[in-house]
């Protein structure tokens, strides 16, 4: 009997040993594919560039003044480009108890917590910063990609349409919600966002629309139509190492329990 694999996809399928990505981006955050400034509590902007020497003089001096947001944000962002992730959740654990109504503030340490794997403290952070007033799309999306990564399906995609409300043509949010109906197995309506996101001049810039268009395109079968998608953007062995790992994913019935432990 052919086995469907929309029955198959569920909770985060986010990587698979091949280039292919089945991708949720954390709105705000430095993620391959999704490049923006991050929301910042006091608008530092990007990430900082990595340095063992400026990260221990940013600790210093934060550290004689703990209560300053600016050092403290200066020495999270330090540490986030070290990826020291412990640490910049340790610090951003302190300056939110001296700036509890920061709702910025309480909104970066949710999408740092999504990115150490914490999430469902990052949705319980989340949701006490647009109980606090905070009606950024970035807390929206990403409260939603927490929800996604919980198998909250439904429930993160009324968090993209919060999003989507505030920002419509992000083709982050766009993303994000094709994927979680994607992961959810409703593979036609997430192919009809990515083409539809694909299409307007960002999403033709972007890698990552393409690429998951590809696997939800291959995904049902369609592979011609796949390999003609990702061919725009990966080397011809990769495109054909994909199509043979997606041909393998559809005749196998325990690839999904696979692919959900290589997350």
């Amino acid at each position: 009997m052919r086995i469907n694999p929309a029955q198959r996809l569920s909770k985060a399928v986010f990587s698979t040993s091949a280039s292919i990505l089945l991708a949720i981006a954390v709105s705000g955050c430095s993620s391959s594919g999704f490049s923006s400034k991050s929301s910042d509590p006091i608008s530092t902007g990007s990430i900082a560039t990595p340095s063992l020497k400026a990260t221990v003089v940013a600790r210093n001096d934060w550290q004689k003044d703990p209560k300053n947001l600016r050092k403290g944000m200066t020495y999270v962002r330090q540490l986030q480009a070290l990826e020291q992730k412990a640490e910049q959740l340790r610090v951003l654990e302190q300056l939110i108890v001296y700036h509890p109504d920061n709702t910025k503030l309480l909104t970066f340490y949710g999408k740092r917590l999504i990115n150490s794997g914490q999430l469902p403290q990052a949705i319980r952070i989340l949701r006490k910063a647009e109980a606090r007033g905070e009606r950024d799309w970035r807390l929206y999306s990403a409260l939603g990609s927490a929800l996604d990564q919980t198998g909250q399906y439904s429930k993160a995609r009324i968090e993209y349409q919060k999003a989507l409300a505030l920002q419509p043509k992000e083709i982050k949010i766009q993303n994000n919600l094709a994927m979680s109906y994607a992961l959810e197995g409703q593979l036609p309506r997430a192919e009809k966002i990515l083409r539809r996101a694909s299409e307007t001049p960002r999403g033709r810039a972007n890698t990552r629309i393409r690429q998951n268009l590809a696997l939800v395109v291959g995904l049902q079968g369609r592979f011609d139509e796949a390999r003609l998608i990702a061919s725009r953007d990966l080397p011809p062995k990769e495109v054909e190492a994909n199509m043979a790992y997606l041909r393998a994913m559809l005749a196998k019935p325990n690839t999904w329990n696979k692919l959900k432990k290589a997350s």
